[in-house]
């Protein structure tokens, strides 16, 4: 009976940590970037903000990437987006941030890829 208590209290200590880990990691991601986005041989200057787990965003050149806003959230070295906002079917939808991405957070510079290739290079203001 002890050893199933200890077990337990390892366990939700475990739990707890990574749910620490989680909101230092977005925490460190928060604030205003700017910077490019790029996909293949074409980019776009491009504005995102991240604000305890909610972000939003604007582009040079409309739906390239397609910006709005959403939720995110953040693990070591990923970064998942939901994006909030309807859009409609003349474009190609895999430009919209959404899904996972993988990301590197060096001081002030922010860059996001996702394994298609497009990639944000952002510095934060």
């Amino acid at each position: 009976m002890k050893s199933k208590k200890l077990i337990l209290i390892g366990l939700m200590f475990v739990i707890l940590s990574c749910n620490n880990d989680d909101e230092s990691q977005q925490a460190e991601i928060d604030g205003e970037y700017v910077g490019i986005f790029e996909r293949g041989d074409n980019n776009s200057n491009v504005e995102l903000t991240f604000n305890n787990g909610n972000w939003s965003g604007e582009s040079e050149v409309v739906k390239f990437p397609a910006l709005c806003n959403g939720t995110y959230s953040s693990s070591i070295n990923v970064i998942t987006f939901k994006n909030a906002c309807p859009w409609t079917a003349e474009f190609d939808w895999s430009l919209i941030l959404t899904g996972e991405w993988n990301y590197s957070l060096d001081g002030n510079s922010l860059i996001l890829t996702k394994t298609n290739g497009d990639k944000y290079t952002l510095t934060k203001q």
